[in-house]
């Protein structure tokens, strides 16, 4: 059994949770007007600075509007959010995904792989292949679920860079909290062995030059994540 880290939550990360955790739970829905800071300072009991600073980092996250000598509003999140939002989503709040979010998720990263993939295999000098050994090697070392998940994003993100693709490792890094999120719910129901096999599947398929086989591979192992075996959701 493994036991995760423990950390004390500042004011401003308690204000911004339980702030969001009134959005997503409905309870306070799109368009309604948040009290005075004022106000939510004296009945949380903490300074006008932990609000405005809450207020502006739920603003770049999406869920609140702020509006000068109007108000602060809940936003439209699921309509116009950012990727900072599906990020706070997943990271405090992921069973809140459902499985069509999921499934949308895994589809983009299908075919960020098959994109990947393709063109290490049509691209990529032979050394920049053999690279990725020592990475994989470092998942297969990884101690904790925590160090398994970061090993596999550099495996995946060093993929995207020997790819030649000079967008993709930039998609990779924005989707890094959500992608990572989506890793450590999956170690914890199948194990990090699970997460390690599918990394090893792909790195010997680059090392075959073997496009459609690495394709197979990744299909194979997010078919099940899906609807298979190993499903995530």
């Amino acid at each position: 059994m493994e036991f995760q880290k423990l950390s004390a939550l500042s004011l401003k990360e308690m204000f911004i949770h339980q702030i969001r955790d009134l959005i997503l739970s409905g309870q306070m829905p799109v368009g309604s007007r948040l009290p005075s800071e004022r106000e939510i300072a004296r009945q949380m009991q903490v300074s006008r600075a932990v609000v405005n600073s809450g207020f502006s980092e739920l603003e770049k996250q999406g869920f609140l509007e702020v509006h000068p000598r109007q108000g602060v509003f809940v936003a439209d999140y699921g309509k116009n959010g950012n990727i900072n939002t599906l990020n706070a989503i997943m990271e405090y709040h992921g069973d809140t995904l459902g499985q069509g979010d999921i499934y949308s998720i895994i589809e983009v990263r299908r075919a960020l792989e098959h994109l990947a993939t393709d063109s290490i295999v049509k691209n990529s000098s032979n050394e920049d292949i053999l690279g990725l050994e020592g990475l994989l090697e470092e998942v297969a070392a990884a101690k904790t679920i925590d160090d398994t998940v970061l090993a596999t994003f550099s495996f995946h993100h060093k993929l995207s860079v020997i790819s030649g693709n000079s967008i993709i490792p930039l998609i990779y890094i924005s989707f890094k909290p959500v992608v990572t999120q989506l890793w450590k719910r999956f170690c914890m129901k199948y194990g990090k062995e699970a997460l390690y096999d599918s990394v090893l599947c792909l790195y010997k398929c680059m090392k075959e030059r073997d496009a459609l086989a690495a394709r197979r591979c990744t299909d194979k192992q997010l078919n099940e994540a899906l609807e298979g075996g190993h499903q995530i959701f």
